[in-house]
């Protein structure tokens, strides 16, 4: 198997353009697995984000901070924290240094969230389990010196 399988594409401008494609089909194609392992706990990816980023933190954060911290930078951090504050998972608290600002904490429902899902990490491992620990480590490399060039 292989990306030309995958899309029923044989032929590619240069290996420039078909890693690109590969890269595009398989962030796709993990997105998706993603998507299902947290649907089960009624929470997206982006949402886990923000509580992972949040536990790490171990202070509150602004919408502003935790927008830094993301995967994906296009998110709407507002909107995510505000469905997170409905869901229980996170709390609001006046900034201590400026009255006009909020700051996000997780709750103490959100971190057992975490925890429950802490326990599956061997799931979201599975997710690559085609390779091995040393093939994953020379990905990383790869893919950090990818985005250095730009």
């Amino acid at each position: 198997m292989g990306i030309e399988k995958d899309i029923q594409q044989q032929v590619f401008r240069n290996e420039f353009q078909k890693v690109s494609v590969n890269l595009i089909f398989s962030a796709n194609w993990l997105q998706e697995k993603i998507r299902v392992f947290f649907e089960a706990e009624d929470i997206t990816p982006q949402q886990y984000n923000i509580l992972r980023i949040l536990r790490g933190s171990k202070q509150p954060l602004s919408t502003l901070q935790i927008r830094e911290r993301m995967l994906d930078k296009m998110s709407d951090t507002s909107r995510i924290v505000e469905r997170l504050l409905k869901k229980g998972l996170v709390e609001k608290k006046i900034c201590t240094s400026d009255k006009r600002m909020v700051d996000v904490v997780i709750s103490r429902k959100g971190i057992n969230l975490l925890e429950k899902l802490d326990k599956r990490n061997c799931e979201m491992d599975s997710m690559v389990q085609n390779l091995s620990e040393e093939e994953a480590r020379t990905l990383g490399r790869l893919l950090d010196k990818m985005r250095d060039a730009v």
